[in-house]
């Protein structure tokens, strides 16, 4: 298999990667220009820029690329006995005296989005996260509903919504929202979460105030007082206005995208206008 069919291969199984690419070479040196390599997030290789101490650091590299899902290029210097990295230029112990330059290009979606829920909410929002590029997983352990929705959805899952985290997982700093069809499927999304000791980067649950007030005390009661809710967002969603799924969706969207650009928007989360909820969110 060539390099760019295992790019298309790993983009389609919703895995990040980077691919490095030699794009400037003076001197002596094992990197030629052109070369490539794709590093997945699980730290698989594919091709090569040339191996030896460049490789090693270039693979180290891409972890960092992926954590901050940014692309980059740095120059590398082949002729020292120790690392130093300064504006972009790294000294690596290599003998061979040359330069080589790499760009790290990120490849991946925005975030993963996990969607318990494929009702009428559930589905509007995947209709909407898809070409913003969000790479979207929805839940529902019905099976109807699932065969019902289009290829909005990425990956589309029938099992029980609980049973999806315990069965598969999920890794730490993805983006979670909860629009199952029943209040006790809800709780134990939110109870396996926290079980499991998932991380997520942002939990957003279409609930009520009432209803997500007695979801704490439970929660509370079980696992203590101490347990992260920063990430936590319920009631769901930014003060837009509207009840329909559709509209509901777009709420969701609009706050999904303020916490993936970091963009200040506290007075608009529906969380932050429930003051019996602020401090349950503070902690």
């Amino acid at each position: 298999m060539d390099i760019y069919s295992k790019i298309a291969e790993l983009k389609n199984a919703g895995k990040d990667l980077v691919i490095v690419t030699v794009t400037e070479k003076t001197g002596m040196g094992p990197s030629d220009v052109g070369k490539k390599m794709i590093v997945t997030e699980d730290n698989e290789a594919f091709g090569t820029v040339g191996g030896g101490s460049i490789e090693y650091y270039a693979r180290e590299k891409c972890k960092e690329i992926i954590k901050n899902r940014e692309s980059v290029t740095e120059k590398y210097l082949l002729n020292n006995k120790e690392i130093k990295v300064s504006n972009n230029e790294v000294k690596l112990d290599m003998a061979c005296g040359g330069t080589a330059t790499l760009f790290y290009e990120f490849v991946g979606p925005k975030q993963y989005v996990y969607i318990f829920g494929a009702g009428h909410c559930g589905a509007a929002l995947a209709k909407l996260l898809r070409p913003l590029n969000f790479f979207v997983t929805i839940i529902d352990d019905r099976k109807e509903v699932i065969n019902a929705l289009d290829d909005s959805a990425n990956v589309k899952v029938n099992i029980g919504f609980a049973d999806y985290l315990k069965k598969y997982g999920m890794p730490d700093n993805r983006y979670v929202v909860v629009c199952t069809p029943s209040h006790l499927h809800d709780y134990d999304v939110l109870d396996a979460i926290f079980e499991l000791n998932i991380k997520p980067a942002y939990f957003g649950m279409l609930c009520s105030k009432k209803k997500i007030k007695d979801y704490l005390d439970e929660l509370f009661a079980k696992h203590g007082r101490d347990i992260d809710l920063s990430n936590f967002y319920s009631p769901i969603g930014l003060q837009t206005g509207g009840d329909s799924p559709e509209e509901i969706a777009v709420s969701i969207a609009g706050e999904i995208l303020s916490i993936f650009y970091k963009k200040e928007a506290v007075n608009s989360h529906m969380r932050n206008n429930v003051p019996e909820l602020c401090e349950f969110f503070k902690k």
